[in-house]
């Protein structure tokens, strides 16, 4: 299989599709970690060279499994990692810390854990709300000064956020989510990518596995941390497989599988914008990377770009259950 490439920004070119190693530390279920490190090497095999993680996943796992991987492989890969989410995500007890002196601590700790002496792109994975944004890119702009950090990036930073970071330091990448039932960021946050160049790089492309088929209400574990999430309440699950049907019908019209026609659409939409944009699909099994892949290959009609795109009003529940900690509900 043939991987093109994107230019995400000036000296950032990665994988026309990247792997979002969330799915290796056990947030949706438990994790096999033979498995997750054969699936890790069956992506850069396949030629996915855009992997990113963070600090928070899996408390450190994801960071150690993607620095077992690549121990022997650290040229075939651009390496993203992030940093800013602190506590632990799967019982909630989170918080945000952009504090200036925490960037070279929890910095000092990835590169220890994956086991480089610096990374491709560093995201600020939370906007903290005490802290001015134009303050920690100030703080992650030394990191860059001193060449253990080579791109800056942003997750869940509002249209304006990005503008004020932009001005201290050059913002390579913005990471939210987006998705067919994902639309709010291309309001403000899309638009002002696409006016500073910034690439787009969409997390939870296939609706953290819903919009692939995948997910099965009756078998989640009761820690699954999607049952945190509105559109995974029980009352929104009848209209929210609805959406999934018409998925699955553009699908049956291509001879794409669900998560292939997820991925389509957003590779339509970044061209509709204007903007360099690489989805970060994550999953456990090694035939899921290939299958997202293939969506590469996938060529979505007009008429069934407007049909993806009327689901998003279909969708039933916010993507968050907090709106704050998202772009969405600081808009």
């Amino acid at each position: 299989m043939s991987v093109p490439t994107v230019e995400l920004a000036a000296g950032l070119t990665v994988s026309a599709q990247g792997y979002g190693a969330m799915s290796v530390a056990p947030v949706y279920g438990p994790v096999d970690p033979a498995e997750a490190l054969a699936t890790l090497h069956h992506a850069i095999d396949i030629g996915i060279t855009f992997i990113d993680t963070a600090n928070v996943y899996g408390e450190g796992a994801s960071e150690l499994a993607v620095g077992e991987v690549i121990k022997d492989r650290r040229d075939e890969v651009q390496l993203a990692t992030k940093f800013g989410l602190v506590g632990v995500l799967g019982n909630g007890q989170r918080g945000i810390n952009g504090d200036p002196a925490y960037v070279s601590q929890a910095l000092e700790e990835s590169l220890g854990r994956l086991g480089v002496d610096h990374v491709d792109l560093y995201y600020l994975h939370r906007v903290d709300p005490n802290v001015p944004i134009e303050d920690t890119v100030g703080a992650i702009a030394e990191q860059v000064k001193a060449g253990k950090v080579r791109h800056i990036g942003l997750s869940e930073a509002t249209g304006d956020e990005l503008r004020r970071a932009y001005a201290v330091h050059p913002i390579a990448a913005i990471q939210s989510e987006w998705s067919i039932w994902s639309r709010d960021v291309e309001n403000k946050v899309v638009p002002a990518a696409a006016e500073l160049g910034i690439g787009f790089v969409p997390f939870s492309p296939v609706g953290r596995g819903f919009l692939a088929g995948s997910y099965d209400d009756a078998s989640a574990a009761e820690n699954d941390l999607r049952r945190r999430f509105p559109r995974f309440a029980a009352e929104a699950l009848p209209a929210n497989y609805r959406v999934l049907d018409v998925v699955r019908e553009v699908g049956a019209e291509l001879g794409a599988t669900p998560a292939q026609v997820s991925l389509a659409w957003l590779d339509a939409k970044g061209r509709h914008y204007g903007l360099p944009s690489v989805s970060i699909p994550g999953t456990r099994f090694a035939a899921r990377v290939s299958e997202n892949a293939g969506a590469l290959e996938v060529t979505l009609s007009d008429d069934q770009i407007a049909r993806l795109d009327a689901l998003a009003g279909r969708t039933v529940g916010q993507r968050s259950a907090d709106l704050n900690w998202v772009s969405q509900g600081r808009e």
